[in-house]
């Protein structure tokens, strides 16, 4: 089985996997029993080939948590239609306990799209789910895609999970501007990494995600998304969200003294700075 990440689609096998994982444990922060049914023994592989195993496993878990939360509070207030982009291998449609008048729509690559509904041919969603497939690159298609979704919705949230990081700023800033156009959109789930982090990303994995690497690396997150139309209304940092939840990365003792040791000598800032390297934001759009 090739363990190599050929594109970016390849990595949704290995978040899968991780999914499945998650599921397995005991105290698991969701349930996700389709996650191993896609993954498959490519996302087992892939999992295998990285290194800091646990690290991943940390990440997958919370941040999968974070954006449940989020969804079921944007449901809550009054949200019937979540477009989920770049939607990979995601089962919330399968999984989560939201209302059955829910509409989800999955937009993702054609050959993604099919691999998905031949796997999960026999199970039925929870609410009303359908499934596109598109380009997002292609400009004309992704704005057609928008303007049809934003017809038939009275309070639209977009989901970007594990999207954005992969595109560069001027993708991003095209991206953000469709969105923005969307009268009916009141929210957009959007990862958020430090630049920090992404050179610490590549150091560990070197070359392993080389036909998948981070490109969107703004100085300013915040700045950049406010330009186009986008305040963070809220924000939620897998560091603190993980002390909320009592789920520490559960790292191997070596590896854990080590870090002991740094944290030790570590200033306040930087600790800080380190529980805030990476989240999940809900944006919302500016006023005009």
């Amino acid at each position: 089985m090739n363990a190599t990440i050929e594109n970016v689609s390849d990595t949704a096998f290995w978040v899968a996997h991780y999914r499945s994982v998650e599921t397995t444990r005991d105290d698991a922060l969701f349930r996700d029993p389709l996650a191993g049914v896609l993954a498959g023994d490519r996302g087992k592989s892939i999992a295998e080939a990285m290194p800091r195993g646990f690290m991943t496993s940390w990440v997958i878990a919370i941040r999968t948590r974070i954006i449940d939360d989020f969804i079921r509070t944007a449901v809550d207030q009054g949200v019937d239609t979540v477009l989920n982009l770049g939607a990979g291998l995601d089962t919330r449609p399968y999984r989560m306990d939201l209302p059955s008048s829910l509409v989800w729509i999955e937009a993702d690559y054609p050959h993604v799209i099919a691999y998905k509904e031949e796997r999960l041919a026999g199970e039925t969603p929870r609410f009303q789910l359908t499934r596109i497939k598109c380009d997002l690159a292609d400009v004309g298609e992704r704005r057609q895609l928008f303007a049809t979704t934003n017809a038939h919705a009275k309070k639209l949230l977009v989901l970007t999970e594990g999207v954005v990081p992969y595109l560069n700023a001027e993708e991003v800033a095209a991206l953000a501007d469709d969105l923005r156009v969307l009268d009916h959109a009141v929210g957009w789930l959007v990862d958020f990494y430090t630049p920090e982090l992404i050179k610490t990303r590549e150091r560990m994995m070197g070359n392993r995600l080389k036909n998948a690497p981070f490109r969107f690396r703004p100085d300013d997150w915040f700045g950049f998304f406010e330009e186009h139309g986008w305040r963070t209304a809220e924000i939620r940092y897998l560091g603190e969200e993980a002390d909320r939840l009592g789920r520490p990365v559960e790292m191997p003792l070596p590896v854990k003294l080590i870090v002991m040791l740094r944290t030790m000598f570590m200033s306040k800032a930087r600790r800080e700075r380190f529980q805030k390297a990476a989240g999940y934001a809900m944006l919302v759009p500016s006023a005009k």
